[in-house]
């Protein structure tokens, strides 16, 4: 890769804004007293894993969704929202970063979202490559310890230096995540190609006020 593409990979986006203040503050406080690149990839992917819930219940139609900056500020995001902050966050540090996207099949979905989705597979999951020593590494900062602690699944750890990607088996052995299909990888978050996307794909998901919303409507209807 050239120097010219390390250097873009290093510049705020659109939605991966490395250079918002909130950003730019969280990650040198995240990764303060940390001097090694796989070290502060290590701490970064930590903190959004854990510190930003997992609710796969967002408004499709909003564009927060898709921006790190905002995902930090609710303190909970889908995939892609966290992937994008995890990308952002380390770009803010240094460290060249992009998003990726791929289908994956849930296995053990939970009964409310396969009904409401309509299916077990997932388009668009959003994952992180972030580059260390020379070469891009995968990682999914997705499901909160806690999450897994309920899946009964061990949470996904990444150890700064191989990839960390989504978790094949629960803690019994039962197929968890499987991956279908990878997208690629880009520079900031195609917000208004996944927009159009989840649209044609998941129109439950994609109503004002996303899926929530719509439960809760229909929960108030008599």
């Amino acid at each position: 890769m050239s120097s010219t593409e390390i250097r873009l990979l290093l510049s705020p986006a659109e939605y991966v804004d490395s250079d918002h203040p909130a950003i730019r503050s969280y990650a040198s406080e995240a990764t303060a007293g940390i001097a090694s690149a796989a070290g502060k990839a290590r701490r970064l992917y930590d903190v959004v894993r854990d510190s930003i819930r997992y609710d796969p219940y967002v408004d499709y139609t909003d564009r927060e969704v898709f921006r790190a900056s905002s995902v930090l500020q609710a303190g909970a995001g889908y995939c892609v929202g966290k992937a994008a902050l995890y990308a952002a966050l380390c770009r803010a540090v240094g460290l060249p970063a992009r998003v990726g996207l791929a289908d994956v099949r849930n296995h053990l979905a939970t009964p409310r979202l396969i009904e409401a989705v309509g299916t077990d597979v997932f388009a668009f999951h959003g994952y992180v490559e972030v580059q260390l020593e020379g070469r891009w590494v995968k990682v999914t900062p997705t499901f909160n310890s806690s999450l897994c602690a309920k899946l009964g699944v061990a949470p996904l750890d990444f150890d700064g230096t191989g990839d960390a990607l989504l978790q094949a088996y629960d803690g019994e052995g039962r197929r968890f995540m499987e991956y279908l299909l990878d997208h690629g990888s880009f520079f900031d978050v195609p917000t208004k190609f996944l927009m159009a996307e989840m649209v044609r794909l998941y129109p439950n998901l994609s109503q004002p006020g996303g899926l929530r919303g719509n439960m809760e409507a229909e929960a108030s209807r008599p």
